[in-house]
């Protein structure tokens, strides 16, 4: 019998409307291979069997009664949700102990958009706390270890993400990306993360790291996969006033490679540089080759702002998070931890409540919000990031997409960063720039390095064009080829 966790989800529909395949027989091999492998990869902080099981057995009703699967584009796909995104009756505990208790009494519009097109959601993965680091080592609970070298890490935040993805625990997979948390991970795990247009997927019941930044981003094992599941989820929602009202374009992914033929790629010299590894740089220079031989035009071009992405980020982002974390002070809700007096409680809740590297950010972003410094450091910091905007603009007016490497280096290992912060947020020094203008990008699988881990390409385009840029990212696959599946299990 064929394994059915190898089927992809952009088939799984169709297979179910023909009566080809059971969604509840889809959902056990799913829980099944999650129990028996998960315990050594820690990509699930909490798996809802019994939701998973009732939402795949209503779509088998529905075949056995000859009901229409039509108006249900994700029936009884497989889906695993970031657990930073609220599940009504589900806990959501950010992976801080902040929340460990808290059970959401409603599902975010992401969560509502996928039950609404008939997904199984198999559980919640495990993620950095509030989605601040870079290998999902910041977990409160335990650390997520890299399906295709278990010492190492599969990235972050979204890591529990790509690391279900990667070891076909699910068949797609919701993250928050913030600076590069789904494309950074989908790199380093060998899986496609997309992170849109700030503003076209909602953020509601997204618990908020950096409300400016914060976009919901679908991962999947193929562009074509998570083109699926994007297309589920983006569009407008009343209750995100940041989120977009125009149409969502259906990508075409009919023309494989073809559509790389006379497109203009530009490669920015400055994503090339220092501290991109040998192995990752020759890896994405033999794929930017195969793609100038498939008829695309290469184009080299700078865009000088680049360079101040992780200073500004590191300003912009810990303010935002400084000022939403201000809501967890032990009194509405979350931990709450008994003081001689209020202010005792607060101190008392929020020292016990968050991690290490929350407490950091916190403090980086009250002083540079703080009286006599917002100017310096946030006002400064919000022109900068108007310049980088302006970078991308400039470039897109000469070229259609931008091709960068994802992460500088492959998986590091487990422990090799923890005692550095700088060298950890150097992790996301490539997807920081389109997070900071807003723009979309993805990340596909370049191929394996000579360490025979994953490295990731990624595609940026103009703000809006996710339709392109899937159909972009589905040629560069077509032509590259999958890197398959780790052979740990």
């Amino acid at each position: 019998m064929a394994d059915l966790t190898t089927l992809d989800a952009s088939s799984t529909p169709r297979r179910i409307a023909a009566g080809e395949l059971g969604a509840t027989e889809l959902c056990r091999a799913f829980l099944d291979r999650t129990a028996a492998l998960d315990p050594s990869i820690g990509a699930f902080l909490r798996v809802d069997a019994e939701g998973a099981l009732a939402s795949a057995r209503s779509i088998d009703a529905r075949v056995a009664r000859g009901d229409s699967l039509d108006g249900l584009p994700l029936a009884g796909v497989v889906v695993a949700v970031k657990d930073n995104l609220s599940t009504r009756g589900l806990r959501t505990t950010c992976a801080s102990r902040m929340l460990a208790e808290y059970v959401p009494p409603y599902d975010a519009h992401a969560v509502e958009r996928l039950r609404a097109a008939g997904a199984v959601i198999l559980g919640k993965t495990n993620l950095d706390e509030f989605a601040m680091g870079s290998s999902t080592e910041n977990s409160a609970f335990f650390p997520t270890r890299n399906p295709w070298d278990r010492a190492r890490t599969p990235g972050g935040s979204s890591g529990g993400s790509a690391a279900a993805v990667a070891a076909r625990f699910s068949q797609v997979a919701l993250g928050s990306d913030t600076g590069g948390s789904v494309r950074q991970p989908a790199a380093l795990s060998g899986v496609v993360g997309l992170k849109p247009t700030y503003g076209r997927v909602s953020r509601w019941g997204l618990v908020a790291f950096a409300s400016s930044l914060d976009v919901v981003s679908p991962m999947g094992a193929t562009v074509e996969d998570v083109a699926l599941l994007y297309a589920a989820i983006a569009g407008a929602d009343a209750r995100d006033a940041t989120c977009a009202l125009r149409p969502v374009e259906r990508a075409d992914l009919s023309l494989g490679p073809e559509v790389l033929r006379g497109l203009r790629v530009g490669v920015p010299r400055e994503y090339f540089g220092d501290g991109l590894d040998a192995d990752v740089a020759s890896r994405v220079r033999s794929a930017l080759d195969a793609i100038e031989r498939a008829g695309a035009q290469l184009v080299e071009l700078s865009m000088p702002h680049t360079r101040a992405s992780l200073a500004t980020y590191y300003v912009l982002a810990p303010a935002e998070a400084s000022s939403n974390l201000a809501r967890f002070d032990g009194v509405r809700y979350g931990l709450r931890v008994e003081a001689d007096d209020l202010r005792g409680m607060y101190g008392a809740t929020r020292d016990q409540g968050f991690g290490a590297e929350v407490k950091l950010r916190i403090l980086l972003g009250t002083f540079s919000l703080s009286a006599g410094y917002a100017e310096a450091f946030y006002g400064k910091a919000q022109r900068v990031r108007t310049l980088i905007a302006r970078d991308f603009a400039e470039a897109f007016a000469k070229v259609d997409v931008l091709a960068t490497p994802t992460s500088p280096t492959v998986a590091f290992p487990l422990g090799e960063r923890s005692g550095d912060p700088l060298s950890m947020y150097l992790a996301d020094v490539c997807t920081l720039p389109p997070s900071l203008a807003g723009v979309p990008a993805v990340s596909v699988p370049a191929g394996l390095g000579a360490s025979g881990l994953p490295v990731g390409l990624q595609l940026v385009g103009p703000l809006f064009s996710e339709a392109r840029l899937l159909a972009v990212a589905h040629g560069v696959e077509s032509l590259l080829g999958r890197v398959g599946a780790p052979s740990w299990s």
